[in-house]
């Protein structure tokens, strides 16, 4: 049997309601973590931020492939209800992820088969046929362990707030397999290809301050704090326009993926069509009236 990639860890934070969920106001609900021995993905809204939280903290959040099907089906929500602006992943207990749980993971492996239900939103972002890219901004909270799995999700997000407590490690070499989630894309992007091979070659365990210096997160803040400090942008996005904010997303990733000239000759069109929005004429009437804009989406 393969060696599994979680162990030991103990209870922490408390659940939330398991995903498709429902608006319940301003506060998350908490409720005892879930007795399911696979986990869970769960969510909650807070004001047009849709909170995902990763649920399994008796087994360092190790993925099974009921929390990958639970997370494509979170991701897809966020995408698909208007009254939705940003995601926050989070997850529960003292560690964001130790990675795959690999005695559940391996058979898919083997069989070429991939955890996420075709048609969903991929919550690696990496454009395989059947699968939805992701529109809305992602903001991402981590914290102790972020191993694997967990620093892919990072990089397919849009902005990381690491807790200074972090370990992060991208160890499939040392269990015989390659990263295949996009680590061997993303990082070497971010910081290139020698500092990630460095990282992805050895499997070594690294902390927050060089994963800030190699541009994998965007923030570190006292442990403790980045979920706070998550939402906090998260709700920054949210106050802008939605509509604006998924354009200006989209066009920065294109010029990322496909290079900055591609991604400059949709200049003109997208802001005729932005320009022609009723957000476009409420920031108008806002900034004539000094008060805060009002953005509808529309």
């Amino acid at each position: 049997m393969p060696r599994r990639e979680v162990s030991g860890g103990r209870l922490g934070e408390p659940a939330l309601t398991a995903c498709p969920a429902t608006m319940r106001g301003m506060t998350l609900v908490q409720s005892p973590p879930p007795s399911h021995p696979d986990g869970s993905v769960d969510c909650d809204v807070r004001a047009g931020v849709l909170m995902i939280g990763i649920n399994r903290p008796a087994k360092r959040n190790g993925f099974t492939p009921k929390m990958f099907r639970e997370l494509g089906e979170a991701y897809t929500r966020l995408d698909d209800d208007p009254a939705l602006r940003v995601g926050v992943l989070h997850a529960a207990g003292e560690h964001f992820t130790a990675g795959l749980d690999l005695p559940t993971i391996a058979p898919l492996m083997q069989r070429g088969e991939k955890a996420v239900p075709l048609g969903l939103v991929d919550p690696l972002n990496l454009g395989m046929d059947g699968y939805r890219r992701r529109t809305k901004p992602m903001v991402v909270a981590v914290k102790g362990i972020t191993y694997t799995l967990g620093i892919e999700l990072m990089l397919a997000a849009d902005i990381v707030v690491a807790a200074d407590d972090c370990r992060f490690s991208q160890l499939e070499v040392k269990r015989g397999i390659m990263a295949t989630g996009g680590a061997t894309l993303r990082m070497a992007e971010r910081a290139g290809l020698g500092n990630a091979l460095l990282h992805l070659l050895t499997g070594d365990e690294f902390g927050s301050a060089e994963a800030l210096r190699l541009n994998f997160v965007q923030k570190v803040v006292p442990s403790g704090t980045e979920l706070e400090e998550a939402l906090a942008i998260a709700n920054a996005i949210a106050a802008q326009a939605p509509l604006a904010v998924t354009a200006t997303r989209l066009n920065a990733l294109k010029a990322v993926e496909q290079g900055p000239v591609v991604a400059m000759h949709e200049f003109i069109e997208t802001q005729q069509r932005l320009s022609r929005s009723e957000d476009a004429a409420e920031g108008v009437r806002s900034f004539v009236e000094r008060r805060a804009a009002r953005f509808q989406g529309r």
